[in-house]
């Protein structure tokens, strides 16, 4: 055991990232059932779909699983209220100041994971009393920090500065890509683009198609002036570049973006006007597979690569 499956009380260091519109309780009890921690993404629930998801995924597995919680939501207060309620032990919070929900988290007797894409804020998630740090670089699909730091980098900054155990995320699919992250210092890593393209995943079919088609060089961070996002390059995409060609306010950014383009792209399959997130390296994602066999697959291929890395001298 390590400190990532001591606190969670799991069988592997994985954690599946909470994405919007492809973490359903169907992924994440998939993903615990296997030996890791799921994450229900709350951030395209509203708070009773939430709690039915929660209510489900209780129902379909018996291991610890966990909720990822966007603090900047609308209904923040209901949804806490909800975990309360429903029992939930494990949450993943970003997109806000830590220190504003993790005391009554605690409180209640959750384990409090933040995500940060910086080791400043890393250092400020701890001194608000986190358990856990999730440091995700910007390798990473879907909204992202806006320092631009890869997780290469990122994973021995933060392990500088914090004591507590460090989740690394941003751009690790494969085993080989986990035991590099854990030799920079993380004590597990975060998953999001491999899990989005599995059996599981709620996304659209359409959308899992073109995960495996995404090649190197195929997304792009973009709208840092509203929320930093890593998109494929679809049509909606190539919109954007011709309207910041002419050097748009943040009105006429907000305007062309609308409302639901998430939602219409992952989940419901518009590969033209919806907004697909996916991380770079999708690149290294070639098929649809199910939950169990990922996570085989990676630790397969972590101790394979251990092994090797063992056998080196200078």
């Amino acid at each position: 055991m390590n400190k990532i499956t001591q606190l969670f009380n799991i069988q592997y260091p994985i954690i599946q990232g909470g994405m919007i519109w492809n973490s359903g309780y169907k992924l994440a009890s998939a993903v615990s059932n296997a030996g890791g921690l799921g994450l229900i993404g709350a951030g395209s629930m509203y708070p009773e779909v939430l709690r039915e998801h929660i209510q489900k995924c209780k129902k379909a597995t018996d291991k610890p699983f966990g909720v990822n919680v966007p603090m900047l939501y609308p209904n923040i207060e209901e949804i806490m209220q909800i975990l309360k309620e429903e029992g939930v032990k494990i949450v993943f919070t970003s997109a806000g100041n830590p220190k504003t929900w993790t005391p009554f988290l605690k409180e209640n007797g959750i384990t409090v994971v933040h995500v940060v894409s910086s080791s400043k804020f890393a250092l400020k998630a701890q001194e608000a009393g986190v358990d856990a740090i999730v440091a995700e670089g910007f390798e990473a699909g879907g909204h992202n920090g806006r320092e631009e730091t890869t997780t290469l980098t990122l994973i021995p900054m933060v392990r500088e500065k914090i004591s507590i155990p460090l989740i690394a995320a941003g751009g690790i699919a494969t085993g080989r890509g986990m035991l590099a992250a854990m030799a920079l210092g993380a004590d597990g890593v975060q998953m999001g683009s491999r899990f989005a393209a599995s059996t599981e995943s709620s996304a659209h079919d359409e959308f899992k198609k073109t995960i495996v088609e995404t090649g190197e060089g195929d997304t792009q961070l973009t709208l840092k002036e509203l929320a930093p996002v890593r998109l494929i390059k679809n049509k909606f995409y190539h919109d954007l570049q011709e309207l910041y060609a002419k050097c748009p306010t943040k009105e006429d950014l907000e305007n062309l973006l609308g409302k639901r383009r998430a939602k219409r792209g992952m989940f419901e399959g518009d590969l033209v006007e919806g907004e697909l997130e996916i991380g770079q390296i999708a690149g290294l994602i070639h098929d649809i597979l199910p939950v169990q066999t990922i996570i085989e697959t990676i630790i397969t291929e972590f101790n394979v690569a251990r092994k090797e890395v063992a056998t080196f001298e200078f």
